[in-house]
C-alpha cells in the first residue's frame, strides 16, 4: 500500500534563500545601507520576512514601519523569486524515487499561495505532486496539525500513510499533532540557535541523498515493500 510523502518547500525541497536574502538587502538598500552577508540571513530564509527583517535590519513587529517594510520586502521577493531558487541537489531524482516506487508525494508551507505557486511553477513540480498546501489555505498554519490534515485529504491519504519532512522545529511539531512521523532536514536553514536532537524528530537527513533512507525507515509498515 502506497504512502504520503509530505515536504516542507523552503529549505527542504527547495534552496530559496538566496532570492530572499536579496530581497531583505533590498531594505537595508533602501536606507542607504550595505549588503548584509548571505551567510548571516540564510539560517533565518524560513521564517520569512518576520525572521529576515529582524537580522537584516533589527526590525521587530511592534516598530512603527514593520508592516510597511513588510510589504515592500514581499513585493521584492514576488518580483524576483525565481532568479537564484533551485530545487537542492538529489531532490528530483529523489520524488521521481517516490513515484517509482509506488508512493505519492506532496508540499506543505508556510509560504502564502501566491508567493509559493510561481516557484513551484518555476521548477516544474505542479504536475507531480499530489497535494499542494500554503499558508493561507488552512484556517492555521503550522506549528498546528491543519495545513498536513489538509493535504493528507486532499490527496486522498489517511494520516497513518503519510510522512513529513522539514527543516524546522515547527515542522516537527506539525507533524506530530497530525500523528504523522517526522523527519528533520538536516542541510535546511534551521537557524543557529537551534539544536535539531532536541526537536525528537522520527529520523534525521543531513543530506538531501539521505532523505529517502530516512522516509523508508518510518513508513508505515503497511506502507514498505514486501520482504521476498
Amino acid at each position: 500500500m502506497s504512502a504520503l510523502i509530505l515536504f516542507d518547500f523552503d529549505g527542504t525541497l527547495a534552496d530559496t534563500a538566496p532570492d530572499l536574502a536579496a530581497a531583505a538587502n533590498r531594505q537595508r538598500e533602501r536606507r542607504g545601507l550595505d549588503p548584509m552577508p548571505y551567510e548571516l540571513l540564510r539560517p533565518v530564509a524560513s521564517q520569512g520576512a518576520r525572521g529576515l527583517l529582524r537580522v537584516a535590519l533589527g526590525m521587530m513587529p511592534d516598530h512603527p514601519e514593520f508592516d510597511a517594510t513588510r510589504t515592500l520586502f514581499l513585493a521584492d521577493y514576488a518580483a524576483s523569486s525565481t532568479v537564484h531558487t533551485r530545487l537542492f541537489p538529489g531532490i528530483r531524482e529523489l520524488l521521481a524515487d517516490i513515484r517509482r516506487r509506488g508512493h505519492a508525494w506532496g508540499i506543505v508551507t508556510n509560504k502564502v499561495t501566491h508567493l509559493t505557486l510561481p516557484i513551484v511553477e518555476f521548477l516544474g513540480l505542479m504536475d507531480e505532486t499530489a497535494a499542494l498546501v500554503c499558508g493561507d489555505t488552512a484556517p492555521r498554519s503550522k506549528p498546528y496539525p491543519d495545513p498536513l490534515l489538509h493535504a493528507a485529504r486532499e490527496a486522498g491519504y489517511d494520516t497513518d500513510r503519510c510522512v513529513y519532512v522539514g527543516d524546522d522545529l515547527r515542522d516537527v511539531q506539525a507533524a506530530h499533532a497530525a500523528g504523522m512521523p517526522a523527519i528533520a532536514a538536516g542541510y535546511g536553514y534551521l537557524g543557529g540557535d537551534h539544536d535539531i536532537t532536541l526537536w525528537e524528530a522520527d529520523a534525521r537527513a543531513d543530506t538531501p541523498d539521505a532523505l529517502w533512507d530516512a522516509i523508508e525507515s518510518v513508513l508505515p509498515v503497511r506502507a514498505r515493500p514486501a520482504t521476498p
